[in-house]
């Protein structure tokens, strides 16, 4: 078998490794509802994914024409939070051929490591539930690193998750596989290659992300990586 080109890889959680859009709509919707604004279907919601669950909450009350102020958004944010806690896995389930293809990753000795703007408490239960957490040397969460100077979490599109994740799995040829302009982001500023998930929740079309390529299954990811090494 010819070397692997990578002897790390990080992955985004919501759009690249799984496809939570039902469940954090139906979070999204709990707190519009509670705060008297309309429902948006799941395919909207798929749109707002990527900056967090705040990010989320409040792209959705702007795309209705709101406003919030902090003492008001707060409430419906936490409210959101509690929600999705206890139901983020009802429907959420990995894209057709993550399994097969982080076994085939595994093979091959490569590290993995999730880096996702999802608190890291509920992207570890996540996996937890679907038997996936072991497969991971490291997850970083939006939350994991804690803030910086500005009070404001270090998290994609900072590059500070990247380099951790890069520390965590003692890797130098890293790459990183993302769906979002954060994570695009990211891995430019962290200096690594970086790979687009055509197939998730992308803020624009896939071709105008900036990545490295770009996939239309996460099956197609080690032929991807192998072409960039």
């Amino acid at each position: 078998m010819t070397e692997f080109p990578f002897d790390a890889i990080g992955l985004d959680l919501d759009g690249t490794l799984l496809d939570t859009k039902a469940d954090l709509a139906a979070a999204v919707n709990h707190a519009l509802a509670e705060g008297g604004y309309d429902t948006v279907p799941a395919e909207k919601v798929e749109g707002l994914i990527g900056g967090g669950a705040k990010v989320m909450l409040a792209r959705a009350i702007e795309s209705q024409g709101g406003s919030m102020a902090d003492e008001d958004f707060r409430p419906l944010y936490k409210t959101l939070l509690r929600y999705y806690s206890d139901h983020s896995a009802v429907h959420t389930k990995p894209f057709p051929g993550v399994i097969e293809t982080l076994d085939a990753l595994a093979a091959r000795n490569v590290k993995l490591a999730v880096v996702t703007n999802k608190f890291e408490s509920f992207a570890a239960d996540i996996l937890s539930q679907l038997g996936l957490a072991d497969r991971f040397v490291t997850l970083i969460g939006g939350d994991s690193l804690g803030k910086d100077t500005d009070g404001n979490f270090r998290a994609k599109p900072a590059a500070d998750p990247i380099h951790a994740a890069m520390e965590r799995c003692g890797g130098q040829r890293f790459a990183f596989v993302g769906d979002s302009t954060y994570d695009v982001m990211a891995a430019r500023a962290a200096g690594v290659p970086v790979i687009a998930a055509g197939y998730g929740y992308c803020d624009k079309p896939p071709q105008e992300l900036g990545a490295d390529a770009v996939i239309d299954r996460f099956d197609e990811l080690i032929p991807a990586l192998q072409a960039l090494g």
